[in-house]
């Protein structure tokens, strides 16, 4: 490992760094610049001491937000002819079931742009209609005539037989459209998978992102000074390469950051079993893990399901910057809409909407005067004033307007937990919850109550745990392939094809830097009885048979749904293999625990959900000064540069030997 690291985390509202040097950790957080977001990440990085030695590791919601504020470059789509408007029919499912007048998003190319070619592979990879070099030579004529700045190639059957993608994809790429080349992106590349509804999504994505993020990140690397890498949405760090070319692998790279450096603060405070939650100022994630990350490539964006590998997260649209309305109705509603960094909720001095914040100020969950270290003053009469227009529409007070604020946002948060745990079959009272972000550990103690877990474990800085994650995370390469291996006599070509996939993905990450002495790699299949339409993911044993994949997914089965039929037919869809190179973990150093009950250094008004109690007094801490085996009950706010940790009534904390916070249900005094 370099002699020292820097992890930088962009989020909507703030820009994280965390500093690894020597084994200790300097933090730092400052606003960020949305309209070019390099700019927070350029000015935190010179204000970090990072050695000649040194290098940074980036995790990015640059890609992200160009989806979801439609942003990207002018995309087309050539396909095979018939098949142009596979974008746009889908699945013909309702993303909302009973919305009468709901419109899905538009497809990120409109359907002037969709282009069919004359071609054809069969379901078994034979060639039905042959590719003519006339067919090419009128694709890439209009394509260029088009003014396109990107194109997504996906044929189908491609994963089978992909010459015919190659031959397109090498004509497309040294056509030129305004003198530049166009940004070209091949599903036999990128996703050589079947499904042509995902497949094809997948690419026109990262074509959509692509000139846009291939720039960003080739300026950030000129102005940041070291070795760059880039963070994946599956947990893994790439060489910035590999992220300019297939950008869609970074479309969850912040939220992936949070999981991974919570899993390591979890597991080296003895929890391997817990639920991560990462509240931000735009949008929560939260994601269970069960002693390790979990991946899954099911994954959609504003509707566009994204096939490449990454965390299991459960993303919703509740933050601190969440704006709060009264709507026709005359219902309380929390976000989605955001205040964002700019202008940001009513108390940082711009803004003028109601927002999460704002309501947890009101509230006395805040001490204005000690946010970012009291680098930011904040406004509580901006805050009233803002709460006070929602309060007026309620026809209560504005303290009982913030309190319903902060009660809608928590049941939006409280579905998202449920949803990665009792709607998987998993009992959350048997995980710990780990709140990160800067509003998580406001929240975490109400939305354990709810879900009735006993304990929470707030990191010793949670409000910048995404960029901890992000520096520490591994340097992976992850590669798939669809083989339909239906019985023990087609298993050999399934692990033909793992095998050379094993071998590529070795290759490739060599040749981004890593040494192949260092290489592991991690097999795995997706596996279903045959006439399912969907899959399981299980590990491939390094003595591998069909029986042996077929009892693991039997027995995965089972797990996730409560039955398992060993009389079925079980069906290997697809191989995957993962080449990782291992970054060298930090411990952190442990100090003895001293048994004490410290002295507050201030006290506070702090209003709960139970207003009828009014205002109660509550201690307020200081986290840098609370020492391991420190404990006392709540109502208490302990404050810190990076976020504020709030404990109820009714809940105790105590301070571990790495000096992270322990909630419990229940008194320690």
């Amino acid at each position: 490992m370099p002699e020292s690291i820097l992890g930088i985390d962009t989020g909507g509202t703030f820009t994280d760094l965390v500093l690894i040097a020597d084994g200790t950790l300097t933090v730092h957080k400052l606003p960020s610049t949305p309209d070019d977001p390099s700019r927070a990440a350029v000015e935190g990085a010179a204000s970090m001491s990072l050695d000649d030695g040194g290098r940074v590791a980036y995790g990015t919601t640059v890609a992200t937000n160009a989806l979801l504020e439609r942003k990207g470059a002018r995309t087309a789509l050539v396909t095979t002819e018939g098949f142009e408007d596979v974008i746009q029919i889908g699945r013909q499912a309702r993303t909302r079931l009973y919305d009468l007048e709901y419109q899905p998003p538009d497809p990120l190319v409109p359907p002037e742009l969709r282009f069919g070619i004359a071609e054809r592979i069969a379901a078994d990879g034979t060639v039905v209609t042959p590719l003519t070099d006339k067919a090419v030579a009128d694709i890439v004529r209009r394509v260029t005539e088009s003014g396109v700045d990107a194109v997504a190639v996906s044929l189908l059957f491609s994963f089978l037989h992909p010459a015919h993608e190659i031959t397109l994809r090498d004509a497309l790429a040294a056509a030129r459209t305004s003198g530049a080349p166009l940004f070209v992106t091949a599903s036999s590349d990128l996703l050589p998978e079947f499904r042509e509804f995902e497949r094809t999504s997948t690419v026109v994505v990262n074509a959509y992102v692509g000139p846009l993020m291939s720039a960003y990140l080739e300026r950030l690397g000129s102005l940041i000074k070291y070795p760059l890498t880039v963070m994946q949405s599956s947990g893994g760090g790439t060489s910035v390469t590999v992220a300019r070319r297939e950008p869609v692998r970074t479309v969850l790279s912040g939220p992936a950051g949070g999981v991974i450096g919570a899993t390591h603060v979890a597991r080296l405070a003895g929890f391997d079993r817990i639920i991560t939650f990462d509240m931000g100022g735009t949008s929560t994630d939260v994601a269970l893990c069960l002693g390790r990350v979990q991946t899954s490539t099911n994954h959609a964006v504003d509707g566009m399901p994204i096939g490449v590998p990454g965390i299991d997260i459960h993303t919703v649209g509740a933050g601190g910057g969440s704006i709060a309305r009264v709507d026709a109705g005359g219902a309380l509603r929390v976000g989605p809409e955001s205040a964002g960094a700019d202008p940001g909720p009513a108390c940082y001095g711009r803004g003028v909407d109601p927002t999460v914040t704002d309501a947890n100020l009101l509230l006395g969950r805040m001490i204005p005067e000690g946010f970012l270290g009291g680098r930011m003053p904040i406004s509580v009469s901006r805050a009233e004033a803002a709460v006070g227009d929602v309060a007026s529409a309620m026809g209560v007070g504005p303290r009982e307007s913030a309190l319903g604020i902060v009660r809608v946002a928590n049941a939006v948060m409280e579905r998202a937990l449920r949803n990665v745990s009792l709607e998987r079959g998993f009992d959350p009272r048997e995980f710990t919850l780990v709140p990160f972000g800067g509003a998580g550990p406001q929240h975490a103690c109400e939305l354990a109550e709810a879900l009735d877990m006993r304990s929470v474990l707030v990191p010793r800085y949670p409000g910048v745990l995404s960029a901890l994650g992000v520096a520490i995370a591994d340097t992976s390469k992850e590669l798939s392939r669809t083989v339909m291996a239906q019985d023990a006599g087609a298993f050999s070509a399934a692990e033909n094809a793992l095998g050379e996939l094993c071998r590529q993905a070795s290759d490739e990450i060599v040749s981004e830097g890593a040494d192949r002495q260092g290489i592991s790699l991690e097999r795995a299949a997706d596996a279903r009885y045959k006439g399912q339409s969907f899959e399981l993911r299980v590990d491939w044993p390094e003595k591998a048979s069909y029986d042996l994949i077929a009892e693991a997914f039997h027995v995965e089965h089972g797990t996730r749904f409560g039955y398992a039929d060993r009389r079925a037919r079980v069906e290997i869809v697809n191989v995957r293999v993962r080449a990782v190179v291992a970054a060298q973990l930090p411990e952190f150093a442990q100090e003895p625990l001293r048994r004490q009950i410290p002295e507050p250094a201030d006290h506070a008004e702090m209003w709960f959900n139970d207003g009828s109690l009014g205002a109660l007094e509550a201690s307020v801490y200081q986290r840098e000064d609370l020492a391991p085996g420190a404990a006392f009950d709540g109502p208490a706010l302990i404050t810190q540069m990076d976020a504020t940790t709030v404990l109820p009534p009714g809940w105790s904390a105590t301070v571990d030997t790495r000096r992270n916070l322990v909630l419990s249900r229940g008194c320690v005094a």
